[in-house]
């Protein structure tokens, strides 16, 4: 599975250890930035990250610093459930009954080890299908619509 990461300059230092950690794990990552401190504006990483993971039928793994707005912009895409994750519980469930294919952190706000534990859980649960895919069918309707 091609795993891809972004992050705006508010999450930078949480994004270069997550790229480290995956690929401890042996996981292939494709990083689409920021390099840099400077500030920037998540929009672009986020759609960047999002346009990715639907055109290769990916995951991703997208951060700022509260991990708010990624996941907001993220999931403006066909094709994309992106799940803002705050514990192990959320990332495990994002998976099993959504589907999730991006897992959003907050750089601010959940530790190195958090984030480790929870994208450790969110990559090795698989979706459970059965009644939480007719929901899911449900909810990827909803982006055609006004």
């Amino acid at each position: 599975m091609k795993l891809f990461i972004a992050t705006d300059h508010g999450a930078l230092e949480a994004k270069n250890h997550l790229v480290k950690f995956l690929n401890e794990l042996g996981h292939e990552v494709e990083d689409l930035g920021t390099h840099s401190t400077e500030s920037c504006h998540y929009p672009e990483y986020a759609s960047k990250l999002a346009r990715e993971v639907v055109q290769q039928e990916g995951r991703g793994v997208l951060l700022c610093g509260s991990g708010i707005g990624v996941s907001v912009v993220a999931n403006k895409y066909a094709g994309i459930t992106a799940a803002l994750c705050r514990s192990i519980d959320d990332a495990r469930l994002s998976r099993e009954h959504n589907n999730s294919n991006v897992i959003c952190f907050g750089g601010r706000v959940s530790s190195h080890k958090e984030m480790e534990a929870m994208l450790k859980i969110w990559l090795e649960t698989e979706f459970e299908g059965g009644r939480h895919e007719i929901r899911t069918n449900m909810f990827a309707e909803l982006g055609t619509k006004i």
